[in-house]
């Protein structure tokens, strides 16, 4: 079976990008970058202060587990499984 080429061949589709964006640095009007930060991003970035709250908490557990003064509590550790699995 033979297809036969229909439409515009040979077409870089990138070719039109290319030649706005010449244009532009010709004409003197050279897109620039812009980033804008949203107020939920900078609050997120706030959110170092829980790090280092989960961080100073780790040091503890892990303090705990080298003396050896850890405990594991298996009706917290079921609670937490079955209300898991249940959601």
């Amino acid at each position: 079976m033979k297809i036969n080429n229909i439409g515009n061949q040979n077409i870089n589709p990138y070719q039109r990008n290319i030649n706005k964006l010449d244009s532009a640095v010709k004409s003197g009007k050279a897109p620039s970058d812009k980033i804008e930060i949203s107020s939920t991003a900078k609050e997120m970035q706030e959110t170092s202060k829980l790090m280092k709250e989960r961080q100073a908490k780790v040091e503890v557990l892990k303090d705990q587990v080298q003396n050896g003064t850890y405990t594991i509590d298996p009706k917290a550790i079921a609670k937490g499984l079955k209300n898991f699995y249940q959601s």
